[in-house]
């Protein structure tokens, strides 16, 4: 169970509920609204679609408006969704120590650095 799930589960079964006033007060977007945001998205909408964006966008802002209503500090944070645990191999050596032979071919090298042309004066 994810945690907004849970959160919703639990404000549902101890009769809370959601505020409905949050969702009689959701934000809603003008077409004047959504060109603004086109504009500084640096995207192009045409007019006839900027309806469609409004009521889109409006519903994303009442959804996250219904999530931060919920009451969630009891709610543990989760590093993943699934409770699995992480597959870790061993950490071991796979290959041999081959910087002598690198550094044989290397144009400029110094007690085992490699030396490169300065970029930042």
């Amino acid at each position: 169970m994810d945690v907004f799930t849970f959160a919703i589960e639990r404000r549902l079964a101890d009769n809370s509920g959601f505020p409905e006033s949050r969702f009689e007060e959701a934000m809603s977007l003008s077409n004047e609204q959504v060109t603004e945001i086109a504009h500084l998205a640096r995207l192009q909408v045409d007019q006839a679609d900027l309806p469609e964006y409004a009521r889109n966008l409006s519903d994303i802002l009442s959804f996250v408006d219904a999530m931060n209503a919920m009451e969630t500090d009891s709610v543990e944070p989760l590093a993943h969704p699934l409770e699995m645990p992480q597959r870790l191999r061993e950490d071991a050596v796979t290959e041999e120590n081959q910087r002598e032979q690198f550094q044989a071919v290397a144009p400029q090298v110094e007690a085992g650095l490699y030396l490169v042309p300065r970029v930042i004066e």
